[in-house]
């Protein structure tokens, strides 16, 4: 593998730079010092912390919710992913598996309110977070990923909503993106794109216009049992009646929830503005892109007619740590530059100027949980698995509701108190993930050269599949 044009690490991501030059600087909360006490204590200023404490908010306005954020808010990754907002139906055959029939649809149906939950906060605040309602698009670029295609399409006619996933031939697919490696797809209205870390940096003006006590750069390092419970960070303590954690990847390090999650490394390559190629290969209506790898490749244009390429084939997690593995793996920038050049061909001439990555928390079966710790009012959500844009909505509705005590249609959702299969205990998991994720590379990128892959390597990849689990699989 060649090392990318621009080395990941190197500089914040794009979209973070964008944004704070949009705002005019960077208003940082101050840190939190000494001992105070709260209703609910948030952990985590991402999106599932922002919607959170803005949901408490509206629903009891005399609450008093604090946030405690280690950095800044838009460090984490909410202010690095695709931005790809979305639900769940394209991802109906993963939810059968996981929720059964009428879970699948339950969620996803609840998934119809999250683009318009950001179109009002945009409206209301005068936010502009680039916000594109253009749908999404899966692809497949090799005969082997036609089979997901075709997955999404039967699970939406099995389940009596054909229009959440309207198969387009090849000549279809054509008129909104053209690519000699483009065989056919899947078409989902439920998609649309934003500028990730303006929504974030939108989110923390509107959590602090409501009146939310805000402090970054305050770690959490400790959460100590009992009721209230207390949290302790180097220079605060707070003492709260209830605590959501929403610390994203950082989740597969703690204890009560590691044995269900993993952290995979997901890269983006970003070129420089070519809104000229873009009207040549036709791609001008916005449309989110996937591809059908199981480390698939995911692909959207800006407003200002750049591209992004992401893939989600970074190095897997060993015991929950968060390193520089994922943030500064060249190879993994290489396999995006790599997949942009292959399926887009027509943008060759476009220069990668930016490429940077982070972790994502992958579940066993890839859908979210939403749990408590029992005994205690200590609410979190994890296995986001690449998509959390959108669906952090759901779960920052649920995690609010529990907060509160309310018993109503958000704190029944099927995310809520559910509990995912357990994986192997470390070692076994980051060196069986490794394994299984090696293999499964060099097989599709074979497929890709025209080759079939080695016998074993196809064995390897296709173990998730055999053992029954969906982890790794689109």
């Amino acid at each position: 593998m060649t090392r990318p044009t621009v080395e990941p690490g190197r500089d914040p991501p794009w979209w973070l730079q964008e944004a704070l030059a949009h705002e005019g600087g960077h208003d940082v909360s101050p840190p939190l010092e000494g001992a105070r006490s709260a209703d609910v204590a948030v952990v985590g200023a991402g999106y599932t912390g922002l919607w959170a404490a803005l949901a408490l908010r509206e629903r009891d306005p005399s609450l008093d919710v604090v946030v405690l954020e280690a950095a800044t808010c838009g460090e984490g990754p909410s202010g690095r992913n695709g931005g790809f907002l979305h639900g769940y139906w394209s991802s109906l055959p993963r939810l059968r598996a996981a929720l059964g029939d009428e879970g699948a649809l339950e969620l996803a149906r609840a998934g119809d309110a999250i683009v318009p939950a950001v179109r009002r906060l945009c409206a209301e605040r005068g936010e502009d977070v680039w916000l594109r309602g253009a749908g999404m698009l899966k692809v497949a670029a090799s005969p082997r990923q036609e089979a997901a295609v075709e997955r999404a399409v039967a699970a939406a006619e099995e389940l009596g909503v054909p229009g959440e996933a309207v198969p387009l031939g090849a000549a279809a697919v054509a008129e909104r993106c053209r690519s000699p490696v483009f065989r056919r797809g899947v078409l989902f209205r439920d998609g649309a794109t934003v500028q990730p870390a303006r929504l974030v940096r939108a989110l923390r003006r509107a959590v602090l216009a409501a009146g939310v006590a805000l402090h970054e750069g305050t770690p959490v390092t400790r959460l100590r049992p009992g009721a209230p419970s207390r949290l302790e960070t180097p220079r605060a303590a707070v003492r709260a009646d209830a605590v959501v954690l929403a610390v994203n990847a950082a989740t597969a390090g703690w204890r009560p929830a590691a044995a269900r999650l993993t952290n995979f490394g997901s890269y983006v390559v970003l070129t420089e503005p070519v809104p000229e190629l873009l009207e040549e290969i036709g791609w001008t209506g916005g449309e989110a892109i996937v591809d059908g790898r199981m480390f698939l490749h995911y692909f959207r244009t800006t407003a200002d007619g750049r591209v992004l390429m992401g893939s989600g084939s970074g190095p897997i997690g060993r015991g929950g740590r968060v390193d520089e593995r994922f943030t500064r793996d060249g190879p993994s920038a290489a396999r995006a530059e790599a997949g942009l050049r292959r399926l887009l061909p027509g943008l060759a001439r476009a220069r990668v100027t930016a490429a940077w990555g982070g972790p994502i928390d992958v579940s066993s079966d890839q859908v979210p949980f939403v749990g408590t710790l029992p005994g205690r009012r200590v609410h979190y959500a994890a296995g986001f698995s690449g998509n959390g844009v959108g669906p952090s909505w759901l779960a920052a509705q649920a995690l609010a509701s529990l907060a509160a005590r309310s018993d109503d249609e958000w704190a029944a959702l099927p995310l809520v108190g559910r509990e995912p299969p357990r994986l192997p205990p470390e070692p076994l998991k980051a060196l069986g993930g490794a394994l299984v994720r090696g293999a499964a590379l060099r097989v599709e990128e074979a497929e890709e050269d025209g080759r079939r892959g080695a016998a074993p390597l196809r064995a390897v990849a296709a173990l998730p599949a055999l053992l029954g689990s969906p982890l790794g699989r689109r």
